[in-house]
């Protein structure tokens, strides 16, 4: 069934799934010709503060940056923050990713579903969760339990927004064969549903851990004794421009990791769609 939502079927049955598009194979000068740009404005930023042309107190250069880093990778002060501020994302995106991703199977299945969950959802939408903060942090004390909330909060809605879209988007006549072929909800939903709609659910899994990290930024400078953003909140009371700006490019860092990890997942789960990927 899972072959059928990609319009390969044929009068004998399931085709097999095709080969991948040419165009998801790239060369090792394709591979490198994205970081570019990036790499030039790096080089081009070490050059004006080598020259002089930026004041180190406000703007260090790239080299001086790495010194940085590499001194608090050596009295251990990175890589712990580090630690704790993944675990805090990974807890709370798993909590969010799996509440969006069953509500929005539900809602995009059943209309009753749907008049139950889908407004509390777009009203949770419409919050900035920045505002919940200091919500959670009566409810939940002054712990991990904020923080991970707060997280949560984050991921699940892009998760539920895209999930339900993605449900709506299959093709009728593919649950009417489950039905022709007596499948039951939970067998509609995992062979037919989830299939079909991820595409769609996979964009929202990389907006959602994107949302997730700035999440973590946010409960990690108002509240916090460890994390990446209570090295950021104390560096910059104590004026440390350069220790600040290694927090902001770890968080990047890692966001461009998360985001690398879910393309691969994309690559993987997604070969048999035969879509374009550009000229």
């Amino acid at each position: 069934m899972a072959n059928a939502t990609a319009g390969t079927t044929s009068p004998d049955g399931p085709a097999s799934a095709p080969p991948p598009p040419p165009a998801a194979r790239r060369s090792p000068r394709e591979r490198l010709r994205p970081w570019l740009s990036t790499l030039a404005v790096v080089l081009v930023w070490q050059v004006l503060a080598a020259l002089g042309a930026l004041d180190p107190r406000t703007l260090p250069g790239p080299v001086a940056l790495l010194r940085t880093a590499a001194g608090m990778v050596a009295d251990g002060s990175l890589p712990h923050a580090l630690a704790v501020s993944l675990l805090r994302v990974l807890a709370g995106s798993a909590l969010g990713i799996g509440l969006g991703l069953v509500a929005g199977v539900l809602a995009g299945f059943s209309r009753i579903a749907e008049d139950v969950l889908d407004r509390p959802f777009q009203m949770v939408r419409t919050i900035p969760f920045t505002a919940l903060t200091p919500l959670f942090i009566l409810w939940f004390g002054l712990g991990e339990a904020p923080k991970v909330a707060l997280v949560a909060v984050a991921t699940v809605v892009p998760v539920y927004l895209n999930t339900f879209g993605g449900v709506r988007d299959v093709d009728r006549r593919l649950v009417e064969v489950a039905r022709v072929y007596r499948l039951s909800n939970a067998q509609t939903a995992r062979r037919v549903l989830l299939p079909g709609a991820l595409p769609q659910v996979l964009v929202g899994l990389r907006f959602a851990l994107g949302v997730g990290w700035v999440a973590v930024i946010i409960a990690e400078t108002v509240n916090a004794s460890a994390g990446i953003g209570f090295l950021l909140t104390n560096a910059r009371s104590y004026a440390r421009t350069d220790v600040v700006v290694v927090c902001i490019a770890v968080y990047a860092l890692l966001g461009l990791l998360t985001d690398a990890a879910v393309r691969l997942l994309e690559v993987r789960l997604l070969r048999w769609r035969a879509a374009f990927t550009g000229r």
